[in-house]
């Protein structure tokens, strides 16, 4: 084999013959929609394959081609697809009525499970996705600091107005004014909090326990421990956000395994704990969450149509009541750390690595060992085509994961299928083992 170069175009001549209706599909939709895409992590090329339609662990495209999901819509879909429970909490709703304009039950009944799991939430409000949680996190931290700054950290990701790849603020983010310091740095971070510039003006420290969409690399515990001690010392407000790892252990994130004096002030929450739906929430200390309070004079608005939406509001509550119990939630956490050992081991002294927490997983290939994978940049993307060979071979195989070797487990998987992907690991590994290789390697060879 010559190349991943030539590998990945061979794979995209394959994968063009096998998918015309895609195709079809792709280039119609260009006509109406910037790239034919409205959510810009769904496109790879040469195109997208169009799903028509999903059932349990299944995908189905438009051109009869049928996928395991491994993808689990970046962490929302933890139910699998139209799971029978929330199916009925859902039609169950609609028949009641939509749109209310006023409180119903479900509202404060997902509110109270959502409390039960994150101890260190008081108080809690809903919003429709994880960037509107974001940004109402930060505005109660402004508000409750009377400070300006935030600190966030490279290859962070809070959602779409909140992305810090590179390092850098991305050019589509909120105008706050964001210091930008080196995940799992303690000492950069110390840096930026400690400035004379920025001491007396820091209203939050906002981190990822885990960089989820920047390759599923989980902080340290002395990092962690570390941002708890600076916030506290400087008075800014500790959030988490676990908008992706509110699934980790038994379904209470991972600060449920920090001590308790390393726990965080405010916590931003989302994707499946709206059963799947259109779901946000900002939550933590009640002295901060009462700014919102209707009751006291000068409170914050918060306002949002659907943020209580009949629908999600129900789905959420019979999901985390019926469905994502503790029992299952620690057996999922099980079953993506005993994987991603799995495909560790598979790869050996390739360039393949497989990083993350829990139940979500990214497949990397660099030559930085994976116990030494800290931040982004200890991948680089100089391998970063393997990333798409890998990706297209796994769709000719069946499998469906993110192109940027994203995984999230749901609870639709059975052992078979996660089998079956091990077997197709292997088989992946056998068949490029050649461009696989280290350089130091393919020297020798």
């Amino acid at each position: 084999m010559a190349s991943s170069s030539k590998a990945y175009r061979d794979l995209q001549r394959g994968f063009v013959e096998n998918n015309r209706r895609s195709e079809a599909i792709y280039e119609k939709a260009v006509r109406s929609l910037p790239g034919g895409n409205t959510r810009s992590v769904l496109f790879y090329s040469p195109f997208p394959v169009a799903i028509r339609k999903a059932s349990g662990s299944r995908l189905f495209d438009a051109d009869g081609h049928e996928y395991i999901d491994m993808l689990g819509e970046y962490t929302a879909g933890l139910y699998g697809h139209s799971d029978p429970y929330i199916l009925r909490a859902i039609t169950e709703a609609a028949n009641r009525g939509l749109n209310y304009g006023g409180h119903h039950e479900d509202e404060s009944k997902l509110a109270d499970l959502v409390k039960q799991r994150f101890s260190s939430i008081e108080l809690l409000r809903f919003t429709n996705s994880g960037t509107e949680a974001t940004l109402m996190a930060l505005a109660a931290a402004r508000a409750y600091t009377q400070r300006n700054k935030i600190l966030v950290f490279g290859g962070a990701y809070h959602r779409g107005a909140f992305s810090f790849g590179g390092g850098r603020t991305g050019p589509v983010n909120a105008p706050f004014e964001f210091l930008v310091g080196e995940y799992n740095n303690a000492d950069s971070a110390k840096l930026l909090v400690t400035d004379p510039k920025n001491v007396k003006d820091i209203a939050a420290v906002l981190v990822e326990p885990m960089l989820g969409s920047g390759g599923a690399i989980p902080a340290t515990h002395d990092f962690l421990r570390n941002l708890r001690h600076l916030a506290t010392q400087t008075g800014a407000v500790l959030i988490f956000d676990e908008v992706m790892t509110s699934r980790m252990h038994q379904g209470g994130g991972i600060q449920s395994q920090l001590p308790s004096e390393l726990r965080p002030d405010m916590t931003t929450l989302g994707k499946y704990i709206g059963g799947g739906l259109s779901f946000g929430a900002f939550g933590g200390k009640r002295s901060i969450m009462e700014q919102f309070d209707p009751r006291r004079t000068g409170a914050l608005a918060h306002a949002g149509t659907f943020n209580n939406n009949t629908l999600t509001m129900a789905a959420g509550r019979v999901g985390l009541e019926q469905v994502f119990t503790s029992g299952r939630a620690a057996n999922l956490h099980r079953k993506g750390e005993d994987l991603r050992k799995t495909v560790n081991d598979l790869a050996g002294g390739t360039l393949l690595k497989a990083t993350g927490y829990g139940s979500i997983i990214t497949i990397h290939f660099t030559e930085t060992p994976v116990e030494e994978i800290r931040r982004p940049s200890d991948v680089g993307d100089t391998h970063k085509v393997l990333g798409d060979v890998l990706h297209l071979f796994l769709l000719s195989k069946g499998f469906y994961i993110a192109r940027r070797g994203f995984i999230a487990l749901s609870l639709a998987l059975s052992d078979g299928e996660l089998s079956d992907f091990v077997t197709v690991m292997k088989d992946f590994i056998q068949t490029y083992r050649q461009v696989l290789q280290p350089a130091n390697t393919r020297a020798r060879l």
